[in-house]
């Protein structure tokens, strides 16, 4: 044996090594259970990586804000470590948000910062009054449209602001003054300023196409050290960051308004409802992006105050969820709440020591920085989502007046919108009249769906006044809600037109009584079909009372329904198979009423060519001639493509063959007539299954009973006898053919695929193979 290889006996040195080794592991793992350790190995790693990310965002919405730069900083710990300790949401993150960029920004302007700390923290405190009031669902019932043109709408602003900053300008108060004035300063461009917020464009653009190892480090830090360090490099003289002193030195007491208080309160309420409606959509995004517990939305509510208050007496700025630096924890593998305190803590210390460095940032850097997150904030697929789901105008009006009004202004009016809207799809009711049968006595349809209310009055008149006088006349209503105003005005048109003639049967398929409507308060109910008076004019078939058989009756009303509701709709699938039909598979099931060839095979008319007989059996050759028949014309005059052998659970055949051969129950033949000589196609399946068929172990291992295993051997039998028929082996054994073995599992509605050798789920959703390998064990 080579030395290297040589076994070498235990030192001293080596047992007290191994001893403090084991020590080590065993502190270890009694630290790892206290609360705060517990989850640091995952949790420490990703509050760095979120610090990385908020750092640079912080400092830039401070910025476009006019807040005083260290004011994002506050805000970012204050975020990290109160929301992050008190919130609902364990993962989410919160800190200042371009949201709230042009709110507070229009709070400074008229209310000075020392106000709008004062603001803040009052909103700070309606958050807790709605978090304590459980009203924190209740935030969440805000068109998702609304918000989303709300979040386009400051990209827009923030981008329009901030160009002008990137060349060299100063800001204007609105976004139609920065407009107007960007010829001017794209006529009078800082080139320097302009270069370096372009260059912090390029690459946060670049950056997500960039290598994953190199993606690990945020983008956003990446572009305003580089721009920084070119800055420093090229053009010194660039306006910078400015502040003086550390964090601490930037904590202010927030001082109280000079009047006007109406609108103070309204600036309160607004930075409180738009800061929570973003916590709260930001948390359940969180939740959809990670699998372990989820929100509380009113823990969160009282979280978000909490911070706004702490973040306002302090002189920060005003804080929510923020969903890019969420979104960076749960990528980042965090696992607790910890990640986002430790991030404030980061945030905290990096402020406290290293505040110098910040005031190297060129303001144009910020700028580039904030044009992107502007410009990310307007997303083309709200667009298609919106256009598709016909909310389009909501979308574009919320847009439209959140950049040229203001953001409170642009979000009533959107509600206001997306509100009527809402009620012109919910209250719309549809109602159509057409024309049924010609003649003397013509027949008239008048259908009517939706929302059954007075608000339908004028276009049920219109309708209602085109059926010419005279005519048998049958109102189908399907409503889910009718009130007492259009019960009135149907009644009495169906007075009014049978006095003068004509004959009205009123007939219900919705999910509310028509008769109800003027017996209580309206009200939307369980969908259910109600039931059909006789047809007026119809005969009915007698029975041994004189009556229609209920049977019969439940038939022809069935066809009744048919020929009003669906026929027309089937006549085009039907009118190319007027004079010949051309199948591609011949489907062999069983009789059971239970089994629907065209529901499970999601095939329509002339798709199947289906024989069904007790067993679905194919039978020998010369034994049946329906069978034998069947398969000629399938194979020889229609050449279809397939055979399908289909078996189904709970089978009546196989249970009957089962106790017939156990001495259990009835015999077959206590049914009477073939049923017993019927049998002897199946029993050939029975001695297979005693056997030890493959298929038979297969279908045991995944857990079906003695019957329904019977059933599966069955099918592959039939599948034997199709490759042995002299009608059908020759096309199987060439390719010209093939057959196929299906069991649908009526307790499940699942169909499996059934082989030679085992079974097979075909539900995507459920991927179970059972099979027999060579030495005949079963395998799942």
């Amino acid at each position: 044996m080579p030395d290297n290889h040589k076994i070498r006996a235990p030192s001293p040195s080596d047992s007290r090594t191994s001893s403090v080794q084991t020590g080590l592991t065993a502190k270890w793992k009694d630290l790892a259970g206290l609360p705060f350790v517990s989850g640091l190995k995952a949790d420490a790693p990703a509050s760095l990586i979120v610090f990385l990310v908020a750092l640079p965002l912080s400092l830039g919405i401070a910025a476009a804000s006019g807040a005083p730069v260290m004011a994002g900083l506050i805000a970012a710990a204050v975020g990290g470590i109160v929301a992050g300790t008190l919130g609902g949401s364990p993962l989410q993150v919160s800190g200042p948000a371009a949201g709230l960029t042009m709110v507070v920004a229009g709070l400074v302007e008229e209310f000075g910062w020392p106000a709008t700390c004062a603001i803040t923290a009052a909103a700070g405190v309606v958050q807790l009054l709605l978090g304590f009031g459980k009203v924190g669902r209740a935030a969440l019932a805000v068109s998702p449209v609304v918000v989303r043109a709300l979040l386009a709408g400051i990209g827009i602003t923030i981008v329009l602001q901030q160009i002008q900053v990137l060349l060299g300008s100063k800001a204007a108060e609105s976004a139609l003054a920065n407009i107007t004035a960007l010829p001017a300063a794209i006529t009078n461009v800082e080139l320097h300023s302009a270069l370096l917020g372009l260059t912090v464009v390029g690459i946060l653009l670049a950056w997500r196409h960039l290598p994953r190892p190199f993606r690990r480090v945020p983008g956003p830090l990446v572009a305003v050290v580089a721009g920084t360090a070119i800055s420093l490099a090229m053009a010194p003289g660039v306006e910078r960051i400015s502040f003086s002193g550390s964090i601490f030195d930037a904590v202010a007491l927030p001082s109280l308004p000079d009047g006007n208080w109406r609108a103070v309160a309204l600036a309160v309420i607004s930075v409180a409802l738009i800061a929570s409606i973003e916590s709260l959509l930001s948390a359940v995004a969180v939740d959809k992006m990670q699998s372990g517990p989820r929100t509380d939305l009113n823990r969160e509510l009282v979280g978000q105050g909490s911070a706004n208050m702490v973040s306002g007496i302090l002189g920060g700025l005003p804080i929510t969820g923020v969903i890019v630096r969420s979104a960076t924890n749960v990528e980042a593998g965090a696992s607790t709440r910890k990640s986002a305190i430790l991030h404030g803590v980061w945030v905290l210390v990096f402020s406290a020591l290293f505040a110098g460095l910040i005031q190297l940032i060129p303001l144009t850097v910020l700028a580039g920085l904030l044009i992107v997150i502007g410009a990310r904030l307007i997303k083309v697929a709200d667009i298609k989502t919106s256009r598709r789901t016909g909310d389009l105008l909501v979308y574009v009006v919320t847009l439209v007046c959140v950049v040229f009004l203001n953001l409170l202004e642009g979000v009533i009016i959107g509600l206001a919108l997306a509100s009527l809207c809402l009620l012109f799809r919910v209250l719309r009711a549809s109602i159509d009249a057409h024309l049924l049968q010609e003649g003397a006595r013509a027949t008239w349809r008048v259908a009517i769906g939706g929302s059954c209310s007075f608000f339908a009055l004028p276009r049920l008149k219109r309708v209602l006044d085109s059926v010419p006088d005279g005519a048998d006349v049958l109102v189908e209503l399907n409503a889910d809600y009718i009130d007492h105003a259009f019960h009135e005005a149907l009644v009495a048109w169906q007075a009014q037109y049978s006095a003068a003639g004509g004959a009205v049967q009123v007939e219900e398929h919705g999910s509310t009584a028509f008769r109800d409507a003027p017996l209580r308060s309206p009200q939307r109910q369980e969908a259910v079909e109600f039931p059909l008076p006789p047809r007026a004019g119809r005969t009915p078939a007698p029975g041994p009372d004189g009556v229609e058989p209920l049977p019969l009756r439940s038939i022809l009303l069935g066809i009744d329904k048919y020929h009003r509701r669906h026929s027309h709709k089937v006549r085009p699938l039907v009118q190319g198979l007027a004079d010949a039909q051309n199948p591609d598979t011949l489907f062999v099931a069983c009789v059971d009423s239970r089994v629907n060839p065209n529901l499970i095979t999601s095939s329509g008319p002339g798709d199947l060519l289906t024989l069904r007989n007790i067993g679905n059996v194919v039978g020998e050759d010369g034994r049946d001639g329906s069978i034998e028949s069947t398969l000629a014309f399938a194979v020889n005059g229609l050449s279809v493509d397939t055979i399908v052998v289909c078996g189904h659970s709970n089978c009546g055949a196989m249970k009957a063959v089962i106790a017939d051969a156990e001495g259990q129950g009835p015999r077959p033949g206590s049914i009477g007539g073939s049923f017993d000589a019927w049998l002897d196609h199946v029993r050939p399946s029975y001695r297979e299954l005693l056997a030890g068929h493959p298929v038979a172990r297969a279908a045991e291992a995944a857990g079906y009973n003695r019957v329904d295993q019977l059933g599966l051997v069955n099918v592959a039998v039939q599948l034997g006898r199709l490759a042995g028929h002299p009608l059908t082996g020759p096309g199987l054994a060439d390719g010209s053919l093939q057959a196929r073995g299906l069991f649908f599992d009526i307790s499940t509605a699942r169909v499996i695929l059934v082989t030679a050798d085992g079974i097979e789920q075909l539900d995507p959703t459920v991927a179970v193979v059972c099979t027999v390998d060579r030495e005949g064990a079963a395998r799942t």
